[in-house]
């Protein structure tokens, strides 16, 4: 029987604006778990500028990856391998992880594994259920056997996973096949994705960035049946053959996110908000360090309802559609992910549309909703076990897909 291994893998997160590094002990134990954000460098200008992106990245790498391993108690010789976010991304963020990476790999003669983004997020919420059966203290397995236990799950129902954050809103159909996960794209947005949204109507009155910790924290105290939005019906855009991004009409689920914030805007000149905007603004921008509890004051009953309609309208698009895909195909599994699993109301309704339809629902810790490098590592995992290991030549893909198309 072969040996088995420490199971440590460094995982490197560097897609976005945070520059992060973690150790991971066999997919399920986070041994440390660092991130260096950048919020305060991009506040200013409402969203991530990448090229300060990039620089903050090359500032940063070096000492997250020490003080990742200075936290786990490990040393770069006790390591199995080296993860790193493939994409998608920033191209430039990007390639400062994997430089990095693969710098480190070559040096220390460790494999080098390529993770996608997405499938991150995903594994975010399957690392607590795997670190459950950890706490269970169940014998350990060697590697050879680790990965034919893999194998054998491949015979489990499917789940659905929505990932929802900034950049991206997709469903995925998802599920165990020889030792490997396997990604079935079966949603996504036709323009903005939900995240984004959230910081453009932030953006719009006079919030911080990221806006989503902001319209979350103000929306209570409004009334979410303030505002009517509403979200037409979505056809499917004609796609070329072999186009990466097309999905099955009869079968796929679409998200739109634009019309809302351009009806959010329209609500704003209409109701001439404008004046009391530009004094929040200024008022928020002359604090050191603005929380949205500071901005409560400063909002009138007209923009905290704006605010709650705003967003109870965005978490029922995701709700309905989302458990409307679930039925169409028969699962009985959700998990739901990225950093806008990590909003209060989303995780509040989707439970409750969970036990209604009783189907098994699943978030990510909090720290574990927004960008993070233990589920970079936690994905590598089975691809350590399935030695599916990066080549040299890997390089930023910044409009990497997962899984294949609907």
């Amino acid at each position: 029987m072969a040996a088995a291994s420490s199971g440590l893998i460094l995982g490197i997160e560097s897609s976005c604006d945070e520059t992060a590094a973690a150790v991971v002990r066999r997919g399920a134990e986070i041994l440390s778990n660092v991130v260096a954000s950048q919020i305060p460098i991009h506040s200013p200008y409402g969203g991530v500028v990448p090229e300060l992106a990039s620089r903050e990245h090359l500032r940063n790498i070096v000492p997250v990856v020490r003080s990742a391993l200075a936290q786990a108690g490990v040393t770069y010789q006790d390591l199995d391998a080296i993860a790193v976010t493939e994409g998608p991304g920033l191209a430039g963020a990007l390639l400062v992880g994997i430089s990095f990476a693969k710098a480190l790999a070559a040096s220390l003669e460790k494999p080098l594994i390529a993770v996608n983004h997405l499938e991150g997020h995903i594994h975010a919420v399957l690392l607590e259920e795997a670190h459950g059966r950890h706490s269970a203290r169940q014998p350990a397995l060697s590697d050879p056997e680790e990965a034919k236990r893999a194998k054998g799950e491949s015979k489990e129902p499917a789940l659905l996973a929505l990932v929802v954050s900034g950049g991206h809103t997709h469903l995925y159909l998802a599920r165990m096949h020889d030792g490997a996960w396997a990604y079935r794209n079966v949603g996504r947005t036709v323009d903005d994705a939900a995240g984004e949204a959230f910081d453009k109507v932030a953006k719009l009155l006079g919030l911080g960035y990221p806006g989503g910790p902001w319209i979350d924290a103000l929306a209570p105290h409004g009334n979410p049946e303030a505002v009517p939005f509403s979200f037409s019906q979505i056809k499917a855009k004609a796609h070329r053959k072999g186009d990466p991004g097309a999905l099955d009409p009869a079968e796929a689920t679409y998200f739109s996110f634009s019309g809302i914030k351009t009806a959010v805007l329209r609500y704003v000149h209409v109701h001439e908000m404008e004046a009391s905007i530009g004094k929040r603004r200024a008022a928020l921008a002359g604090l050191a360090d603005p929380k949205p509890s500071d901005a409560l004051p400063l909002c009138d009953r007209r923009t905290l309802d704006l605010i709650a309609s705003f967003q109870r309208s965005v978490i029922d698009d995701l709700r309905r559609k989302t458990f409307r895909a679930a039925e169409r195909f028969h699962v009985d599994r959700i998990l739901v992910s990225g950093g806008v699993a990590a909003n209060r109301e989303l995780r509040v309704r989707f439970t409750a549309d969970a036990a209604e339809n009783d189907v098994a629902i699943a978030f990510p810790a909090l720290a574990l909703a927004t960008d993070n490098a233990a589920m970079i590592a936690a994905a590598a995992w089975p691809k350590f076990l399935g030695r599916e290991f990066a080549a040299a030549s890997l390089t930023a893909e910044p409009s990497l897909a997962l899984g294949s198309p609907a």
